[in-house]
């Protein structure tokens, strides 16, 4: 599963964060079979509507989108789940429930120490692309 950051690392170009973050979604689309939450979509949406200041733009950016990862749903499950859980941040603890109720290998993220807590294992994308990507 990949998180919001990963995700927007590459839609908004950003230059620290978007050359092994584009390498994953470009797998996606071959090789892997990648996930977001249905509840990340809404975030992405909203950051690059506010970053590009339009919303056809990020509408337009969602829609490519969809055509590289598959969409996890979220479910009343997962969000009891994740505020019952001790985790501080809520929309990281979301996404995680819904990685471990749905068996995903990992979650793919920019801040691993968000998911410190997680049971699956967190990779960076560049931990990702040297593990799995060939070169």
């Amino acid at each position: 599963m990949l998180d919001s950051n990963v995700v927007l690392d590459v839609l908004l170009n950003r230059p620290a964060f978007v050359q092994n973050s584009a390498e994953i979604l470009r797998v996606a689309s071959e090789e892997i079979q990648e996930f977001i939450t249905a509840s990340a979509i809404t975030d992405i949406y909203y950051i690059a509507r506010k970053e590009l200041r339009g919303s056809l733009q990020a509408k337009a950016l969602i829609r490519n989108l969809l055509q590289i990862v598959h969409v996890a749903a979220v479910s009343e499950v997962d969000i009891w789940a994740a505020l019952e859980s001790d985790w501080k941040d809520f929309e990281d603890s979301v996404q995680n429930t819904v990685a471990e109720h749905q068996r995903f290998d990992y979650i793919i993220t920019r801040n691993p120490s968000d998911f410190k807590d997680s049971n699956l294992p967190v990779l960076t994308p560049q931990e990702f692309a040297n593990r799995f990507i060939a070169k």
